[in-house]
């Protein structure tokens, strides 16, 4: 399922929401500017699960359960990850105010790769994208705005339909098919994608909600 956009206006503009989209955009314009090193950009500020569990005896750095999430594989990561924080995160930064939204985006970002690094510790794949962060985003969307409507693309066998989803409904479904692959992962299924991050940012994103949102506002929708 693919959403196309909610039925929840913004109130004030998303300022950080749209800040992290164009951090975003300009480190992978420079990652893809790198070239031959960009390889050794990733090893250096992706996740390394391994890297990190041979630390554990010293000071482990904690430098890149951050600067993983700036990072991306691909156009169609980014594209697909920027697109979520779009529709998603200008709500949530609404009823958190700015300041709020950012702290709370980047400890959800944390808990992510934090969740990633103990269940593939031996791990030698750097991990890189904002998803876990956004996955908290989408943890408290789910929470703050139940009823609101996502406008879905939906395929369905040869043909594609567009219908309303509540967001309850929509991200309840996207979260039950992260955490069954993240199950199958664990055989050794789905490599490739840190299914365990997005899990651990969604909750992240529902059990830190209440320490950041501000004083309800009335929504109409």
């Amino acid at each position: 399922m693919i959403p196309l956009r909610d039925n929840i206006p913004h109130i004030k503009k998303p300022i950080v929401t749209v800040s992290l989209l164009i951090i975003n955009v300009l480190v992978f314009l420079y990652e893809i500017s790198l070239g031959y090193y960009l390889k050794d950009f990733m090893y250096l500020y992706g996740l390394i699960p391994r890297n990190i569990s041979l630390q554990m005896g010293l000071l482990p750095s904690i430098r890149p359960f951050f600067t993983n999430m700036f990072l991306h594989a691909g156009w169609a990561h980014l594209i697909g990850n920027m697109w979520f924080l779009w529709i998603f995160a200008d709500n949530v930064e609404d009823r958190m105010g700015h300041l709020n939204f950012l702290i709370f985006y980047l400890m959800c970002g944390f808990i992510a790769s934090f969740t990633h690094f103990i269940i593939n510790r031996h791990s030698v794949v750097p991990a890189v994208g904002a998803s876990g962060a956004i996955a908290g985003v989408l943890g408290a969307y789910m929470m703050l705005f139940p009823s609101a409507r996502v406008l879905t693309l939906v395929p369905f066998f040869f043909f594609l339909e567009i219908i309303e989803i509540p967001a309850f409904i929509f991200l309840g479904i996207w979260f039950i098919y992260q955490f069954l692959l993240g199950v199958s992962s664990l055989g050794g299924y789905g490599a490739g994608i840190a299914f365990w991050a997005h899990i651990g940012g969604f909750l992240a994103g529902i059990f830190l909600l209440k320490l950041f949102v501000k004083r309800r506002k009335s929504y109409y929708y």
